[in-house]
């Protein structure tokens, strides 16, 4: 199988689909599937299978993701991409995950997100890309508020983290601003 892959300057970004994912659990053994997907354990294995058997995907919603794969290492670093893809209202939920802490603070997270946003509006045809952010998330609020998303929200007691309820800030980032923000950037 070719898998599409975007390149940025210190990183290759895989990108995974539902049809990536059918086709690496139908041929490839669990060794090659945790090798491929970076699992480290058995419990990991089980967490990836259960998302495949149960359904990755519905019939109004799919994700685009990509694993952040270190050009020099060929290590698997991280992922980034849509989880939340609504193709028939042009918006996705952006996530991100660096899943090597030795890759953290060093901007390759905004060197994926920015590659992944550009794609999301210009390949998916995006009109809104969202995120939801814990409120102590300070990694990513910086990154959010540095790639030009607009808070928008609060969702109280949204997610269930560390044995508690917990809110999440929603950010919105529409199309046009992504350009202006792109235009900025040449400019200065």
């Amino acid at each position: 199988m070719q898998f599409e892959i975007l390149t940025t300057q210190r990183l290759r970004l895989r990108k995974l689909t539902p049809e990536v994912y059918k086709y690496v659990f139908e041929n490839y053994s669990e060794i090659e599937i945790k090798e491929f997907f970076n699992l480290s354990s058995e419990a990991e294995l089980v967490t990836e299978k259960e998302k495949y058997n149960k359904g990755i995907s519905t019939y109004n919603r799919s994700f685009c993701y990509f694993q952040l794969i270190d050009h020099l290492t060929d290590n698997i670093i991280g992922s980034c991409g849509f989880h939340n893809w609504f193709a028939e209202h042009n918006r996705a939920e952006i996530g991100y995950k660096m899943t090597n802490d030795n890759y953290k603070q060093k901007g390759l997270m905004s060197e994926a997100a920015e590659a992944i946003i550009d794609y999301g509006f210009n390949t998916l045809k995006l009109h809104r890309i969202e995120a939801l952010i814990g409120p102590d998330n300070v990694a990513s609020l910086k990154l959010l508020k540095k790639m030009n998303f607009v808070q928008e929200g609060i969702l109280r007691e949204h997610y269930f983290e560390n044995s508690k309820m917990d809110d999440s800030i929603i950010f919105g980032l529409l199309r046009y601003e992504w350009r202006q923000f792109e235009i900025n950037k040449v400019l200065h």
